[in-house]
């Protein structure tokens, strides 16, 4: 056993990154913070939660659906998580425990990949242009998040850049378009490039973290380049489809409706429809025109702990036995 994990936020990617990266690596699925019952911390702990954003979210929960949970409440949880554990190992307690050693903190990798919401969940509202405005803040709160977590301890960190979220079938369905806005993958160019541009941004703020942090290893880990491939070439990766959806209504190139998300029933002119699962998702990149099938997330964290999209260069194979997933 060579590493606890302790995660930093984001959706449904996490929790399949979780689970196959703790498999690879041989230690049982990692409980969440939130969770007050069966919990077990003896292997680290998941902040994330379903929607949360880097910045402060400046409206409810109950109106857009995002997350109250941002990053700087994560991270305080994560300082009363260490405070807590402290004070339990200082007292007299005896017997068994689920809860992990207070030098953890030094032998643990910290896992972030947020920053999506920040960037898709105001684009209708105020286009690309306007997201563009405050991403320079979205990274700027995440090198201050890793230095805060250097400064509690922490000295290994894997930052995730964001996915090509132009190729995302919600997406595609929801904001406006012309086909000549498509690149001959079926994927929106602007959208993609403003991407492209924030992965930039992101990895020029951890090369200068990392030289403020002399003792850690802070690596940049290129998922969009895995899902952009698998966007782009399914069929090249042992899948069929890459901007349709497994588990939507509507059918067509897409198979999303904005209005019956995954899972969901709707009167809709009279009638009621469901948006229901394919039978097949194994062939799909997108599960729900926003989330990653677990065939795609596999795929994905097979490639991210192989160590080809790490930069610096980061030996995990070599430091950890790695199992087959």
């Amino acid at each position: 056993m060579c590493i606890t994990l302790f995660f930093i936020k984001l959706l449904f990617f996490i929790s399949c990154f979780l689970r196959f990266a703790a498999e690879a690596l041989g230690l049982p699925f990692i409980s969440p913070y939130l969770q007050s019952i069966g919990s077990d911390f003896r292997h680290g702990a998941n902040y994330a939660t379903l929607a949360s954003t880097v910045l402060l979210p400046n409206t409810s929960l109950f109106v857009t659906g995002i997350s109250p949970f941002s990053l700087a409440i994560q991270l305080n949880q994560m300082k009363e998580f260490k405070a807590k554990i402290v004070e339990f190992h200082s007292g007299d307690k005896k017997g068994s425990t689920k809860l992990p050693s207070p030098d953890i903190f030094g032998k643990s990798l910290y896992t972030f990949y947020i920053g999506q919401n920040d960037f898709t969940s105001n684009l209708k509202d105020i286009g690309i242009e306007g997201v563009k405005q405050y991403l320079p803040q979205v990274v700027s709160q995440i090198a201050a998040t890793v230095k805060e977590l250097y400064g509690l301890g922490g000295r290994t960190f894997f930052v995730l850049n964001l996915a090509p979220v132009g190729c995302y079938p919600a997406l595609l369905v929801q904001l406006p378009h012309k086909t000549s806005d498509l690149d001959k993958f079926g994927c929106l160019v602007s959208y993609n490039k403003a991407v492209v541009d924030y992965n930039k941004m992101l990895k020029k703020a951890l090369d200068r973290t990392r030289r403020d942090l002399p003792n850690a290893s802070l690596i940049y880990v290129d998922t969009h380049a895995v899902l952009l491939e698998l966007f782009q070439h399914p069929t090249l990766h042992g899948l069929r489809y890459g901007t349709r959806a497994c588990c939507g209504y509507g059918g067509g190139a897409y198979n999303f409706h904005a209005e019956v998300y995954c899972g969901n029933t709707k009167v809709m002119n009279g009638t009621n429809v469901t948006a229901a699962a394919c039978e097949d998702p194994n062939n799909y990149v997108s599960w729900d025109g926003i989330h990653a099938t677990e065939a795609a997330n596999k795929l994905t964290t097979f490639a991210i702990l192989n160590g080809s999209y790490f930069d610096p260069p980061f030996r995990l194979h070599e430091l950890c036995n790695l199992h087959p997933i």
